[in-house]
């Protein structure tokens, strides 16, 4: 697959099936991640990589426990919340993998960790497998329970929780606005 085609067909994936991804195939992704650049070539990244079904159930559950809790009704769409208290909604559509991208604390740990996600993603597409960044489960992967759980030092901040798997159909492209462009001569 050449990149122009991994950029246009990269999609967020939300229907997975069942089967396990290898742990050499998660860590091709990890070892493509890891090619991002990042401030000062620090290197900042830090990776846990989660494949037990009932902890990724229990993770789920928290987050969706702190998004409701810490959600202002009306800063997001209704909707949003009508998921996120379905019980049958599971934040990370029953992936059978979870990546989380950490970086240590500084000045650029999320650009760094971001960078590091989106080398990710679209190696996961190019070798078929299905992603999706979770942001629902960002800000409780971010308090100290959730740090605890990832098993993060203290000077280390979880950035990117990103579903891994293999779709069950693809994912159709999302129409996509015209950029805003300036152009100062």
């Amino acid at each position: 697959m050449d990149l122009s085609e991994a950029i246009y067909g990269r999609r967020a994936t939300r229907a997975y099936a069942a089967a396990p991804v290898a742990k050499n195939v998660l860590e091709s992704l990890i070892d493509a991640a890891i090619q991002a650049p990042s401030a000062v070539n620090e290197q900042p990244w830090d990776f846990t990589i989660i494949q037990n079904i009932a902890l990724l159930d229990r993770i789920s559950a928290a987050a969706k426990a702190h998004m409701i809790e810490t959600m202002p009704r009306g800063a997001f769409p209704e909707h949003l919340h009508e998921t996120l208290e379905s019980p049958a909604f599971h934040i990370f559509y029953h992936a059978p993998a979870l990546i989380v991208i950490s970086a240590r604390v500084g000045g650029w740990a999320v650009e760094n960790a971001t960078l590091a996600a989106e080398n990710l993603m679209l190696a996961a597409h190019g070798q078929g497998l299905g992603s999706c960044w979770i942001g629902f489960a960002q800000r409780w992967l971010e308090t100290k329970d959730g740090k605890q759980v990832l098993g993060v030092p203290d000077d280390v901040v979880p950035v990117a929780p990103i579903i891994i798997g293999y779709p069950t159909a693809p994912t159709p492209p999302v129409p996509r606005h015209p950029p805003q462009l300036r152009w100062i001569d």
